[in-house]
């Protein structure tokens, strides 16, 4: 709105007559108003959403999430066309589209590619907040996540999200997952504050979930969140997905009798493994 004042007086500055002038200031709108067209805008999304590989509602914040240049420039976009859907926008979406697919159908696959789910939890942890308060519960928080952090990172891991007291990552493979939940918990065997230690229990299951911008979700997701519910204190549980990828004569295996977890697969065998002495 603020430039055809300006486009006007241009157009009067140039000596330009007042009929020619809202003849030529009507052309130079037209290519907009085709462009917000409703009806062309609609025939593009469905068009992207039907016809173009990938995500269909690729655009969106879950999609979107993420440090990868398609996700940044998807969310400008959608941050510039906030106000005004146009036909460009959802053109330039699904070009952005296609390009997050074959990136994905290369290796980083949306339910294709098979990743280790690892989730911490911190045992006890809420009820002991609540009695030393803010500032306690947070400088544990911090001494936690300076040691998982690093090393999940160390075995190859990314971290997914922080879960207040917890921690979801990705690993290429179920080994590095287990690896980094023994060194997490040797690690944070030294770590005290207020007279209070760490118990860290960990879950992993081996899946292929969908990837969503930088998030997982799905059912092996879900699994791995319910195998991590199921340890206790100090404990590694992993499902049998994962265990049959880990090399057992590093580790001790036993099963973990009269698993049942909602939304987990019936007949889900899961087991404590620990390293081996």
């Amino acid at each position: 709105m603020g430039r055809e004042p300006i486009k006007d007086d241009l157009l009067k500055a140039s000596g330009v007559g007042d009929r020619r002038r809202r003849w030529l200031a009507r052309v130079a709108r037209a290519p907009r108003r085709v462009d917000a067209n409703p009806a062309l805008v609609e025939v593009t999304r469905a068009t992207r959403e039907v016809l173009l590989p990938g995500d269909a509602r690729f655009g969106d914040e879950l999609s979107t999430t993420g440090d990868r240049l398609s996700q940044v420039l998807a969310r400008h976009l959608v941050e510039v066309g906030a106000e005004q859907p146009s036909a460009t926008r959802e053109l330039s979406l699904g070009a952005l589209q296609v390009w997050q697919a074959i990136s994905e159908s290369v290796g980083r696959g949306v339910g294709v590619e098979e990743v280790a789910i690892l989730f911490t939890d911190l045992v006890g942890f809420s009820s002991w907040a609540l009695e030393v308060g803010d500032e306690l519960a947070l400088e544990l928080l911090r001494e936690v996540a300076s040691v998982v952090e690093p090393v999940i990172e160390a075995h190859q891991g990314r971290i997914v999200k922080r879960l207040g007291d917890g921690h979801m990552a990705v690993f290429p493979d179920a080994q590095r997952a287990v690896d980094a939940a023994f060194e997490a918990q040797r690690q944070l065997a030294t770590v005290d504050v207020d007279g209070h230690g760490v118990l860290l229990r960990v879950g992993v299951h081996l899946g292929r979930p969908r990837k969503l911008g930088a998030d997982y979700l799905g059912v092996d997701v879900n699994v791995a969140a319910r195998v991590t519910e199921a340890a206790r204190g100090g404990e590694v549980l992993v499902s049998g997905t994962a265990l049959a990828e880990l090399d057992t004569t590093t580790l001790t295996a036993r099963r973990r009798r009269r698993f049942r977890a909602k939304g987990t697969p019936r007949g889900l065998d899961v087991y404590v493994v620990a390293p081996r002495v």
